[in-house]
């Protein structure tokens, strides 16, 4: 199996990709190196004697024209091959033989070969053409590769790009300094000025704007920032003006936990990447033993020393198992990009790999398909209100108090725009609810205890309305003023709207889904009836979440757990695939091979469909890189020269390179998956 395709990306996303495959050779010098050689080639190949018997010229001679191909051949084979050269030096040190120990051996074979010819060692026409035409589209067919490359790790640079260089510090007197964000530290006070770019963690302590934060949660809209809300470097002011007291700074930022994600997810080796590092070595020992036999048939055929030396030297160059080691890294690198660019972290490759394969998802109820927190999810009023009308009285009575109902009844107010007024003469009744003054209306919010203090009795639409409420493990509350129930509110933790859609996504992808929740049967039937989910796990302890997985897995089950990572964690690491939902922008989450930084259940049948078309990518430039040499190899070694037809060298290298760039474009179309 060939080592060189697990890439160490530097923290930034630098250039210097495919690190170890390339000994540290970045996309510059590829570059640099293709147009010397290409400068060195020229002239080798119009005085090349070969080239001049096969047009039938001659080229302009000089003293010592005879010798400038051997001169010019020998400097690009040194010079231009040196990466080559070091690379299979280095895999056959580590006993991996690969793709550079084939093009060091098709150019030592080409060098050799010429270098006796030229000292009259061996009869025969040069290979010097052949060697300079070589090296030349190899260096070009690796700079485009690591263009790919880095433009796919190109994730990296952007992020580190959201940074600002330098920030406004905000001195005790209130004056205001340009300083490099460097020089940041924890306790700093900083001016955010309208349109800038945030550069640390932090806090806000006075001012109120809009902050564009799609950059790192992937969330569209721009989220409401005042006193006391934290903010995330590397995201956008709006149009107000901030200061912000700085909580972290450099490596510890958010955004620098994404960026290690990323750089983790990129590095880590998947199943697939083993696979095409198989299939490279083989077809490395394939390509070396095709040579061998190619050497040993065509000799003994009666053929020319350079006639065969030619036929090897091809065979060793399209064989290079280019487009292999280039398939899979780079469908990883694009994949895990697309994802952190739509709040998908990918901490472990496999996991994402394994999305595929699921057939069970299970979803930790609060705060995944639920928001978490309670809301008014229905209202039913006596005759002659409206639901706006109860809800805005019954909020201004809650007004002053701290518990879930009141947050509830708040909440929902807020989220119809209605306007709450102040209350007087605000009074607990503990137990049994709270009492106070609105618009000269003696009014009373709380449970069945408070109608049954006050002695009134609700109109029989609200009696089944309450009854109703407690079937579904919802809380019925009253609104009373006097003898008379105005209303009845359904209170419950409320289904997140885009819950629908996720389990809507996922039951037309086949998928069995599975509510697991430590509430009350009455809520998870609830929910599960409302979302149209059939299995539910209800009233489960947290320790007892990772045997319900089990049990699932024990039927043969390949389970995602859906947790939000930090009270879920050993569920999501007992799954197949664990998936940490709405972890913000903490993205220390310890377990989860998946992070999405949205409470979004949505991300989860994403998350699977980016699965399958990652896989499908990789597949496709497998069959490709592979099926492409089952071909050449054959060609390349003379099958049909008996018929006239045979493949050049730098034809040979030409084939080699189109199959790399036809891998690359392929993964690039994995752009349009999301």
């Amino acid at each position: 199996m060939t080592q060189h395709h697990h890439h160490d990306h530097q923290a930034h996303g630098d250039a210097h990709a495919g690190h170890d495959k390339h000994a540290g050779h970045s996309v510059a010098m590829f570059r640099d190196k293709f147009w010397l050689t290409l400068l060195l080639a020229i002239p080798t190949v119009i005085w090349s004697g070969m080239i001049q018997h096969w047009f039938d010229y001659t080229a302009p001679q000089f003293p010592g024209s005879a010798y400038l191909p051997a001169v010019f051949g020998t400097i690009v084979y040194f010079y231009g091959g040196w990466p080559f050269l070091r690379g299979g030096y280095q895999e056959l040190s580590h006993r991996l033989p690969g793709m550079m120990t084939l093009i060091s051996l098709a150019i030592t074979v080409a060098f050799v070969y010429s270098a006796l010819v030229t000292l009259g060692l061996v009869d025969g026409l040069d290979l010097w053409w052949e060697l300079a035409t070589l090296v030349a589209i190899m260096l070009l067919g690796h700079w485009i590769e690591m263009r790919s490359i880095s433009q796919a790790q190109g994730a990296l640079q952007e992020l580190a790009k959201l940074l600002p260089d330098m920030a406004v510090r905000l001195d005790q007197a209130g004056t205001t300094k340009d300083v490099p964000v460097t020089e940041l530290k924890r306790g700093d006070l900083l001016l955010i000025r309208p349109g800038a770019s945030i550069p640390a963690d932090g806090v806000v302590t006075e001012g109120a704007s809009a902050v564009n934060e799609s950059m790192i949660t992937g969330e569209s809209r721009p989220m409401d920032k005042s006193a006391g809300d934290r903010v995330i470097a590397g995201t956008v002011n709006g149009q107000g003006s901030l200061r912000v007291q700085v909580t972290e700074t450099g490596d510890e930022t958010a955004l620098a936990g994404i960026m290690r994600l990323v750089e983790q997810a990129q590095s880590s080796r998947s199943r697939a990447q083993a696979l095409a590092d198989r299939a490279a070595f083989y077809l490395t020992i394939v390509a070396i033993v095709s040579a061998a036999i190619t050497a040993i048939v065509w000799p003994l055929l009666g053929e020319p020393w350079s006639f065969t030396m030619e036929r090897v030297v091809t065979v060793l160059v399209i064989a290079c198992p280019h487009a292999l080691g280039l398939a899979i890294p780079l469908v990883t690198a694009i994949s895990t990009t697309i994802g952190a660019r739509n709040g998908l972290l990918v901490r472990d490759r496999r996991g994402l790999e394994e999305a595929r394969l699921l057939d069970t998802v299970v979803f930790d109820k609060t705060g995944t398909l639920t928001l978490g927190s309670h809301r008014v999810v229905d209202i039913t009023t006596a005759e002659g209100f409206t639901d706006n009308e109860v809800l805005r009285l019954a909020a201004s009575v809650q007004r002053d108090a701290e518990h879930p109902i009141a947050q509830a009844l708040m909440t929902s107010a807020g989220e119809r725009d209605i306007e709450v007024p102040m209350s007087q003469e605000f009074k607990s009744l503990p137990g049994r609810g709270v009492r106070a003054v609105v618009e000269g209306r003696r009014l009373h919010v709380g449970g069945p205890g408070l109608l049954r203090l006050l002695a009134v009795e609700p109109p029989q639409t609200l009696r089944r309305a309450a009854e109703s409420a407690a079937a579904n493990g919802q809380s019925a509350t009253y609104l009373v003023e006097g003898d008379q129930v105005l209303g009845v509110f359904a209170i419950a933790d409320a289904i997140r709207p885009e819950s629908f859609d996720a389990v809507k996504r996922l039951h037309d992808s086949g998928l069995e889904i599975v509510l697991l929740t430590g509430d009350s049967t009455a809520v998870a039937n609830a929910v599960a009836k409302e979302l149209a989910i059939n299995t539910v796990f209800a009233e489960v302890l947290p320790e007892d979440k990772v045997a319900k997985i089990q049990e699932l897995q024990a039927q043969g089950k390949r389970v995602a757990m859906v947790g939000d990572g930090v009270n879920d964690a050993p569920a999501l690491l007992t799954a197949d695939v664990g998936i940490a939902i709405g972890a913000g922008t903490d993205v220390a989450v310890e377990a989860g091979d998946v992070v999405l930084v949205r409470s979004d259940p949505r991300d989860v049948p994403s998350i699977i469909e980016l699965s399958k078309a990652t896989y499908r990518k990789m597949i496709q430039n497998l069959w490709w890189a592979a099926g492409y040499n089952i071909l050449a190899i054959p060609l390349a070694a003379g099958v049909l020269a008996p018929w006239g037809i045979l493949l050049h060298p730098a034809f040979g290298a030409v084939l080699m390179s189109l199959s790399t760039i036809v891998v690359a474009l392929n993964a690039q179309l994995l752009r349009r998956a999301m």
